[in-house]
């Protein structure tokens, strides 16, 4: 047996963060070091960041980098510790993780495979390393290896592999195990997606497996940089057992999962594999004296979160990851609190529930004290002495109504705000709405209509409600959060500086459709550990509406554009997919019998114009969170010209093929915000 303690620690940083990095990085080292590890993995780029975009061209963050890495390295004495940071070397920038040992620095290992993917842009910034390549780099005036390289510590092989390097069919690892490695390190930076943890669950254990390894994963965790959360899960496996697991979605800052492993037995299983086929090359092989202490046997056991065994993971995660990713951003962007206009309605509420769910959740897993100093810049914060209290102090929930308000959703709207203890303001905004609609009506000098100007009517009310919200944010030092969703932003059902304003839009990465969903979950279930919101049920009774038009209209979002179901399958279809309109009539003459082949050919008209119509809206929203492989931010993920020839002869041919007459009424009434 040859028994090594090993650990995986997750931790929460921010881009460009030299001291607050640093002394993350320390304190983790050291809680690994009171649990008597020998060997600890820390996540890709932790010195600087991951997400430090076009900073990692200066100059400057790469001098502080190798700084900080020099300013480490002493902490490592005793024990093997990788860290993460960009490198240059003969005129490109490198991805590149570090090994420590024992104080000093043995080498760097460049990343392999880059991540260029959806809301990666690796390549943009650093040079894929060759394999077998290998050269020297100086560092305050020591030269170190650097290169694809793999480490002999006292006895033991550790290599590498990079977050990406593990993801690609021919992974790192299949060359690892043949140059003997023993230990694979796995630094990550790998963002939440709704079940993406499995995926990486699967790699851990059969990299394990197949390799004949002891393998150490270890992930961000957090909201690092504005858009994408992390949601940390370290994992230790070996022989293709999984022997530890770190909680996902922590606010804990730093986090260390440790587990002894058998190094003997993970070897030993190469032996027993007749096509294991070592390469007896012992090139780019460093080695690093090293004595590893004694360890004892100890039973490992691998158990996930309460939470992540329910039988609805996606509303768990959704839940837990945009509360995280609020609670950072609130923090890191030193805002005193989040102002919501809670209208009633579905978005609104869904909003106000996750801000208060920032705190609740926090509090429950590291204490309402810790919580509380996470936030002591915020002037008042040792007023409040109990969670609710604290998110009192730092949630207002506004309903600003008017003639066109109804008691339903003002009651709702209330209901909301005192079920998640926020404060309750009311705006009437009706005098502000007819005073610019007298403006304009004199300056044209006739009267708008709602038969004449239906539009920009209802345009207006929602716009009179931006100017208060901002004051108020602005007088209080707060996050203002738009709560627009996914499914609006597709058509472009949302009013530009109004219903869109905001600093954050945390739920626009999500669908309406699963939205409601959860919000019917939240009111009859709730989250693990959690109570459900019975006060929900007056927002969940309604029919979508955004309530602009007089009551006689009975306006509905569905009405308008379409359901909801049948938006979010073609936006999926046509945007995630690609398809092309055709194509998308198929899938929903497939699935979509009942309706008629009309009504399908209008709701594919509408969507496809306003989808084209509507990127200009898309490029105005504020940052939104990243969950899926579905977002439609055209910053990080789904780019599409502002201005385009709308599908105009891909929608005509598709009409001669369903229906060769004239373009219906359905298909005609393009609404829009």
């Amino acid at each position: 047996m040859k028994l090594i303690k090993v650990a995986s620690g997750v931790l929460n940083q921010t881009p460009l963060d030299w001291e607050g990095n640093k002394h993350r990085i320390l304190t983790a080292i050291e809680a690994a070091r009171e649990q008597g590890v020998s060997v600890l993995c820390l996540p890709e780029l932790c010195i600087t960041g991951y997400g430090c975009e076009d900073a990692f061209f200066s100059g400057d963050v790469l001098r502080l980098a190798k700084e900080v890495l020099i300013e480490i390295a002493p902490a490592t004495r005793g024990m093997i510790v990788s860290v993460g940071l960009p490198l240059a070397s003969r005129g490109a920038l490198y991805n590149v993780a570090c090994l420590l040992a024992d104080g000093q620095i043995a080498g760097f290992v460049g990343k392999r495979h880059l991540a260029g993917t959806g809301i990666h842009y690796e390549p943009r910034w650093f040079q894929r390393w060759p394999q077998d390549a290998r050269v020297e780099v100086e560092l305050a005036g020591h030269n170190y290896p650097f290169g694809d390289l793999v480490f002999n510590c006292g006895g033991v092989v550790i290599g590498f592999e990079i977050c990406e390097d593990a993801w690609v069919a021919d992974r790192v690892g299949h060359e690892l195990v043949q140059r003997g490695v023993d230990m694979i390190l796995n630094p990550s930076a790998s963002h939440f997606a709704f079940a993406k943890h499995r995926i990486r669950e699967r790699f851990v254990l059969e990299g394990s497996r197949a390799f004949g390894v002891v393998y150490v994963y270890s992930n961000l965790v957090g909201n690092e940089a504005g858009r994408a959360i992390y949601d940390g899960g370290a994992m230790i496996a070996s022989e293709g057992r999984m022997l530890a697991q770190g909680p996902r979605l922590t606010y804990a800052e730093s986090h260390i999962t440790a587990v002894t492993v058998d190094v003997e037995a993970a070897r030993m299983s190469r032996a027993h594999d007749d096509s294991y086929k070592p390469d007896f090359n012992d090139r780019d092989v460093i080695a690093v004296p090293f004595l590893f202490p004694e360890c004892r046997p100890e039973i490992a056991t691998a158990q996930p979160a309460a939470w992540e065994q329910s039988q609805h993971l996606k509303e768990e995660e959704f839940a837990r990851a945009v509360a995280l990713g609020l609670f950072d951003y609130l923090r890191k962007s030193r805002s005193r609190g989040f102002i919501v206009s809670l209208s009633g309605g579905a978005d609104s509420a869904a909003v106000a529930i996750l801000s208060a769910l920032s705190i609740e959740l926090g509090a429950a897993e590291l204490g309402f004290d810790s919580i509380k100093a996470r936030l002591s810049y915020i002037p008042a914060i040792d007023d409040a002495r109990t969670a609710r209290e604290l998110v009192n102090l730092l949630l207002t929930s506004v309903y600003q109504s008017t003639r066109n308000s109804s008691s339903t959703t003002r009651d709702a709207a209330s209901a909301v705000a005192q079920s998640v203890g926020s404060q309750f303001l009311e705006f009437d905004v009706d005098n502000m709405v007819q005073s610019y609609i007298n403006i304009v009506s004199n300056s044209l000098g006739r009267e708008l209509t709602w038969q004449q100007d239906d539009l920009a009517l209802q345009n207006i009310q929602a716009r009179a409600r931006a100017p208060g919200v901002w004051l108020l944010a602005n007088l209080r030092g707060a996050l203002l959060l738009a709560t627009s969703n996914r499914s609006e932003a597709a058509v472009g059902y949302a009013t530009m500086d109004g219903d869109t304003c905001g600093g954050l839009s945390p739920i626009a990465g999500i669908d309406k459709a699963f939205l409601r969903k959860w919000l019917r979950w939240m009111e009859s279930d709730g989250l693990t550990d959690f109570a459900p919101m019975p006060a929900l049920a007056a927002v969940n009774a309604q029919q979508p509406t955004a309530e602009l038009r007089p009551p006689g209209a009975k306006q509905t979002d569905e009405e308008d554009l379409m359901p909801y179901e049948v938006l979010d399958q073609i936006e999926r279809a046509a945007i995630r997919d690609k398809l092309g309109p055709r194509e998308v009539y198929q899938v929903l003459k497939a699935t979509r019998a009942e309706q008629s082949d009309e009504q399908l050919l209008a709701w594919l008209e509408r969507f496809f114009r306003l989808w084209s119509r509507n990127q200009w809206k898309r490029e105005r929203y504020a940052p939104s969170f990243h969950l899926d492989d579905e977002n439609l931010d055209p910053k990080t993920w789904c780019r599409f010209p502002i201005l385009s020839g709308s599908y105009e002869r891909e929608l005509r041919e598709l009409r001669t093929i369903v229906s060769p007459q004239e373009p219906s009424a359905l298909a005609a009434g393009l609404t829009q915000k």
